[in-house]
């Protein structure tokens, strides 16, 4: 299977969490890594799975790369039916009010156009001191057999 791995970062963390992952997915899978900022929303193809992952930044504002996708999603007008995608999440409960809202706001641009989500958005807290990829491993695990289980 195709699966694309697109980040948004500030400090490097986004990215070095889909390093891990794709670690984790190159035995079995065709698997790239890309900034969000180099992936145009109109080049998203129905043969490849996306998962996104994104840091929040600032008051729960998408970092730089990943706003810059959301941006030119909904400038085009897309519509995304097809294509299918899971998220995962970098935040940190100490800024409580605005929590882990980066990826909430590239889950929520996918969904309204018309991609589909694969399960659970996954969801990392800071403030737990638990590093990104002991909670991201085991949700990857758990998603990639909803995935297959929709493939098969």
């Amino acid at each position: 299977m195709k699966i694309a791995l697109l980040y948004g970062t500030e400090s490097g963390n986004s990215e070095m969490l889909c390093d891990d992952l794709k670690d984790e997915l190159d035995a079995e899978h065709e698997v790239d890594i890309a900034n969000l900022s180099d992936v145009a929303p109109s080049d998203l193809d129905q043969e490849t799975f996306y998962i996104l992952v994104s840091s929040s930044h600032g008051n729960g504002d998408l970092p730089a790369a990943a706003a810059q996708f959301v941006d030119a999603l909904e400038a085009g007008g897309l519509d995304l039916s097809g294509i299918h995608f899971a998220v995962f999440g970098l935040g940190d409960m100490v800024f409580e009010a605005t929590f882990n809202q980066g990826s909430e706001r590239l889950m929520n641009a996918m969904l309204a156009h018309k991609a589909t989500q694969i399960g659970e958005r996954g969801l990392h807290d800071a403030s737990t001191g638990e590093m990104p990829e002991d909670i991201a491993l085991p949700w990857l695990e758990t998603l990639m057999a909803q995935v297959l289980d929709r493939v098969a």
